[in-house]
């Protein structure tokens, strides 16, 4: 698990390292075990008001594509220095006017044993053409979870690194184990 200290660490490196007119704003740096995604704000195309959504539709994806191709340079510099330093992937991400597009990101293999119940969950989403595999089934229920569940597993982060920093003081830090031995010492001298 990530703590926070350690997203924000990466953040900051990502906010130091970037070019200053590469994005209006970093939005998000998103971290896992594999990946570091990161997601800036670009400038929405210049349209009259009363433009059709087909045309803001069309003029947003142009811009996104105008984005992705004109600084791609710049980002596999900056990915390099990154993936180098962090030992994860690095993919990129913009929103535009509303629209969020991911550019190439991992798609990390998880192993997993499923039961008969569980397959047939799967299996069910196949054959409605919710899914094309039970890969793709598998995503589309994590999705549906995250979705419905946001704020459960935002509290469930949280208290796990609250777990991960009382850990940290437990007994097998240097000041228990100093105390250990400082006993073990004096049974000896008793003894």
């Amino acid at each position: 698990m990530i703590t926070s200290e350690q997203r924000d660490k990466v953040r900051g490196w990502f906010s130091g390292r970037l070019p200053d007119d590469l994005f209006e704003e970093l939005v998000e740096v998103v971290v896992d075990r594999e990946e570091i995604t990161v997601i800036g704000r670009v400038p929405a195309p210049r349209l009259t008001a009363d433009a059709p959504d087909a045309e803001r539709e069309a003029a947003v994806a142009a811009r996104i594509q105008e984005f992705r191709e004109r600084t791609r340079e710049a980002r596999m510099a900056v990915a390099r220095d990154a993936e180098h330093r962090f030992r994860r992937k690095v993919a990129w991400g913009v929103v535009c006017d509303g629209q969020r597009a991911l550019f190439t990101h991992v798609a990390a293999p998880v192993m997993t044993r499923l039961r008969q119940p569980e397959r047939q969950v799967l299996d069910t989403l196949i054959a409605g053409g919710v899914a094309r595999s039970r890969s793709d089934a598998l995503a589309w229920c994590v999705r549906l979870v995250q979705r419905h569940t946001d704020d459960w597993l935002t509290e469930l982060r949280e208290s796990l690194e609250h777990v991960q920093r009382v850990r940290a003081q437990g007994p097998d830090t240097g000041e228990a184990t100093d105390a250990r031995d400082d006993s073990s010492a004096q049974d000896r001298e008793e003894g």
